[in-house]
C-alpha cells in the first residue's frame, strides 16, 4: 500500500484519495502505479459496485509532477505516458462499474483529462479544470484529445487546449464538461450521495450503458442498434431487471445486487 493514495469502502462505494496534498496531488510514479492497482481490485471486487477519484487539499490532481519528468534519472515522458497515464484512462473507461470524480479543487494537465475519463464528474464550485499542456510546450494527453472534443465541441476543445484557459467548474458546467457543480460546504456530502446511489443501482446494466458509449465513438448508427438490442437482452436476463419489475408491479423499492 502507498501513502500516495488512500483506499476506503463505503458500502458498495470504493473511495481512491489522491494523497500528495503538498504538490496539489500531481502524479509520480508510485501514485500512478498505486492507482493502477487499486482500480484493477476494485474492478474484480463484487462488493464494490462503484470507484470514486477524489483529492486531498486544494487540488484534484495538478497532472504530472515535473520534478519527476526533468529528473536526471527519471522517466521520458513517453514512458511515463505509456506505464502511467494510457494505462489509468484505459482502466476507467473499461471497468464494468461506474466511476465517479468528485473534483475538489484544481483539475490540470493530465487531472484533468483523468477526470473527464470517469463516467460522472462532480465539482465542488471553487474547483476548475485546465489544459495546462500548451503552456509548457507539450500537447494534452490522458486521452485529453479524444475525450473533450467529443464533449463540448471541437472548436471549443481546440481553443481550450491551446489557450490553456482556466475553466470554472461552473462554467464547465454551463458547457457540458462535467454533470454537476455542488456548493464548497456541502461537496463531499453530495459527491458521496451520488456515488452511494449508482453504487446500489443494476450495475450489469450500467456497465452495459458504459460499453455502449464507449462504443459510440467507433459505431455507425446501423451498428450501434444493434450492440443496442444485444445489450438490452443481455440486461434483460440479470437479476436486477427482474427485481426492478417486480418492485414496480409490487410498488415497493427495489433491492439491486448488482448481478
Amino acid at each position: 500500500m502507498s501513502d500516495t493514495l488512500q483506499i476506503t469502502e463505503k458500502d458498495n462505494l470504493g473511495i481512491l484519495t489522491f494523497n500528495r496534498p503538498d504538490v496539489f496531488n500531481s502524479f509520480n510514479k508510485e501514485l500512478a502505479l498505486a492507482v493502477q492497482k487499486a482500480l484493477g481490485d476494485y474492478a474484480n471486487d463484487p462488493s464494490v459496485r462503484a470507484i470514486m477519484l477524489t483529492g486531498n487539499g486544494k487540488a484534484f490532481c495538478a497532472g504530472q509532477d515535473l520534478q519527476e519528468a526533468i529528473a536526471d534519472n527519471g522517466l521520458e515522458i513517453e514512458q511515463i505516458v505509456d506505464e502511467h497515464y494510457n494505462p489509468i484512462i484505459k482502466q476507467l473507461r473499461s471497468i464494468e462499474k461506474p466511476i465517479i470524480a468528485a473534483v475538489n479543487g484544481v483539475a490540470a494537465g493530465a487531472g484533468a483529462n483523468i477526470a473527464l475519463a470517469c463516467d460522472v464528474v462532480i465539482a465542488t464550485e471553487s474547483a476548475s479544470f485546465i489544459q495546462a499542456f500548451s503552456k509548457i510546450g507539450l500537447v494534452p494527453d490522458s486521452g485529453g484529445t479524444f475525450t473533450l472534443p467529443r464533449i463540448i465541441g471541437f472548436g471549443k476543445a481546440s481553443a481550450l487546449m491551446m489557450l490553456g484557459d482556466k475553466v470554472s467548474a461552473t462554467e464547465a458546467e454551463q458547457m457540458g464538461m462535467i454533470y454537476k457543480v455542488v456548493s464548497d460546504n456541502s461537496f463531499i456530502e453530495e459527491a458521496e450521495k451520488v456515488a452511494q446511489k449508482l453504487a446500489n443501482m443494476p450495475t450489469k446494466g450500467l456497465a452495459y450503458t458504459k460499453h455502449l458509449l464507449n462504443q459510440s465513438f467507433v459505431s455507425t448508427l446501423h451498428e450501434q442498434l444493434e450492440l443496442e438490442k444485444e445489450f438490452q437482452f443481455k440486461a434483460t436476463e440479470t437479476y436486477d431487471y427482474k427485481e426492478g419489475v417486480n418492485a414496480f408491479i409490487e410498488k415497493r423499492k427495489p433491492e439491486f445486487k448488482g448481478e
